[in-house]
């Protein structure tokens, strides 16, 4: 014990000033290392960002899917009232916690379908407060008819598909949510009563 107190002290340095030094090294060396792992990831990100990628008049980078923007998306430009309306099965007679998940795949499915292929009406729709309304329908072929009519007006839709684990059968249509101008998606809907 002597001899390490002699040579740190002919080194001029003590036990703490030691230990505070090397603790020092190892978090330089981290901090370091952790920078050089993140550079080279984000440019390998970067590059494979660039490919396929264009740039839009904002200077923003614009993902290509290799879908084409829905019909719904020159409509954004000219109207400004958008709503979502929930289109609820009653027929299956899904309890209120049900019919809440149920209406949350709709709206995510929805949402994430025109994420890319529409962003213009997404943003159109969250100005307008991201209206959402609730109504019932007595069965999967009224349903299916009523997709269909909103196909026909190019409005985009989800039909939410349940995989049976808890209240109803296995694949079971359960919503389904349509977004767009509100006077054309009242002309798909306007006809059913809120749940």
């Amino acid at each position: 014990m002597q001899l390490l107190t002699v040579q740190s002290a002919a080194l001029g340095f003590d036990m703490i000033e030691m230990t505070w030094l090397s603790a020092f090294f190892i978090g330089a060396g981290c901090f370091a290392l952790g920078c050089l792992i993140g550079l080279r990831r984000s440019s390998r990100a970067a590059r494979r960002s660039s490919k396929g990628a264009e740039v839009n008049e904002e200077g923003r980078k614009k993902v290509n899917r290799g879908k084409p923007l829905l019909e719904v998306e020159k409509l954004a430009e000219i109207i400004d009232d958008f709503k979502m309306v929930l289109v609820v099965r009653n027929d299956l007679k899904m309890g209120k916690g049900k019919i809440a998940a149920q209406c949350s795949h709709a709206t995510l499915g929805l949402y994430k379908k025109i994420l890319n292929r529409a962003p213009k009406s997404l943003g159109r729709w969250e100005m307008c407060g991201q209206v959402k309304v609730v109504v019932k329908i007595e069965s999967e072929d009224d349903m299916l008819v009523l997709q269909e009519r909103a196909k026909s007006l190019n409005l985009p839709t989800h039909v939410t598909i349940d995989a049976g684990r808890t209240q109803i059968a296995p694949n079971s249509r359960t919503v389904m949510a349509v977004l767009g101008p509100a006077e054309l998606v009242d002309d798909v809907t306007g006809g059913l009563k809120l749940l």
